[in-house]
């Protein structure tokens, strides 16, 4: 073989060689680094669709569940997706985890909106379960139900059990007896008036949904305590009022022990982690699908009494959540915690992108996001 033979073949092997490693980056979220913003492809070369989602880690592996978004429109043709990995940077699809039924009158029926789900496992059941924000077909965003799904692996897929709304019948836990008497007729009140403002602080709408459906469920998440006590925390009272529910044992439904915070608030997008027996929530106000300011609460108890701090961005963008929208807190294997935002764009939901930003506290061990370009 000729000297130039020789160098022409090592010329093809290393071009070979350089455009398959360019490949397997571009094919994936990249092989050292996490980059916020940027079009995230799972290890098959497609762009990842897991938007509004959430995280499992389980026997060593994470489990990524979201909404798959069309690319126009903003009703439900798939269902929730799920990827997995083992580094949080190169994501394997798992396929379809709970898919949208085509039969007509089907709570999950395509064309219903599903949002926010978040994947829980139960040591006493063996199980795994999901919980959504859910809309029937047809029915924009009255209906206002969760939907509960379970399987036997992490991946799935998921056998839907039902929805509806939550805690029917059943008074928060910190809504006073004076609060629990009192009548209201919604449409003698004028929307942000000081007496609606006061109205909606005492439980008027409270009131409106208790002896009906039950209390309105929409942006959701799900948070298991150290004692294996479950808890779905979702945007209620016409998206005005968070509330804290406990689960069931089985995680299949609520006990009805259930509080309200910060009524009137307008939060919406909550994400929850504890750390040193105390617990921090971030959620955004309610803009549509613009970005807003983050607010930051905090408890000593889940059930008790919450506080309100500053947002917990800093930097630049950090009024508007770096043009994201929280999600999901994702503990890590190293004792930190993930940040988890959605860049939602309203004319390709499938375009919305990801952030994902570490959890840093200052000295006096309350935590802040800051923009990173990688890490």
């Amino acid at each position: 073989m000729s000297k130039h033979l020789n160098i022409t073949g090592c010329f093809l092997f290393l071009s070979f060689f350089f455009q398959t490693i360019l490949s397997a980056q571009n094919t994936s979220i990249g092989t050292k680094d996490i980059v916020s913003g940027e079009v995230w492809k799972d290890t098959d070369g497609n762009v990842i669709n897991a938007h509004g989602g959430g995280i499992l880690f389980n026997n060593g592996k994470y489990y990524w569940f979201g909404e798959h978004r069309p690319s126009s429109g903003f009703t439900t043709q798939v269902g929730v997706t799920c990827y997995s990995s083992t580094d949080l940077r190169n994501w394997k699809y798992e396929g379809v985890a709970l898919a949208v039924s085509d039969e007509v009158g089907s709570d999950i029926e395509k064309g219903c909106i599903i949002e926010r789900p978040k994947v829980i496992y139960n040591q006493k059941t063996g199980k795994y379960v999901m919980w959504f924000h859910l809309e029937l077909k047809g029915r924009g965003y009255g209906p206002s139900r969760a939907g509960v799904a379970v399987s036997d692996t992490p991946a799935g897929p998921y056998r839907f059990i039902r929805s509806g709304r939550v805690n029917p019948g059943v008074y928060p836990l910190n809504m006073t007896r004076e609060e629990q008497k009192l009548t209201w007729n919604p449409e003698d009140y004028e929307w942000w008036t000081p007496e609606w403002r006061e109205a909606v602080n005492k439980g008027m709408f409270v009131k409106r949904d208790l002896e009906g459906d039950g209390q309105m469920s929409r942006d959701m998440t799900l948070f298991v305590d150290d004692d294996g006590t479950a808890y779905h925390i979702y945007s209620s009272e016409e998206n005005l009022t968070l509330h804290i529910a406990e689960l069931s044992d089985d995680y299949l439904s609520h006990t009805g022990k259930y509080i309200r915070i910060f009524p009137g608030g307008h939060n919406e997008a909550p994400a929850i982690f504890k750390k040193d027996g105390t617990y921090w929530m971030i959620a955004s106000g309610c803009t549509g699908w613009e970005p807003n300011e983050a607010r930051l609460m905090t408890a000593s108890s889940i059930l008790g009494e919450w506080s309100q701090l500053p947002n917990p961005c800093v930097g630049k963008d950090a009024k508007i959540t770096f043009g994201g929208q929280s999600t999901y807190i994702l503990p890590l294997k190293d004792g930190g915690y993930m940040f988890m935002a959605d860049v939602w764009r309203p004319k390709s939901l499938s375009d919305s992108r990801y952030i994902w930003l570490p959890v840093r506290f200052n000295g006096k061990g309350i935590p802040f996001i800051e923009w990173v370009d990688k890490w």
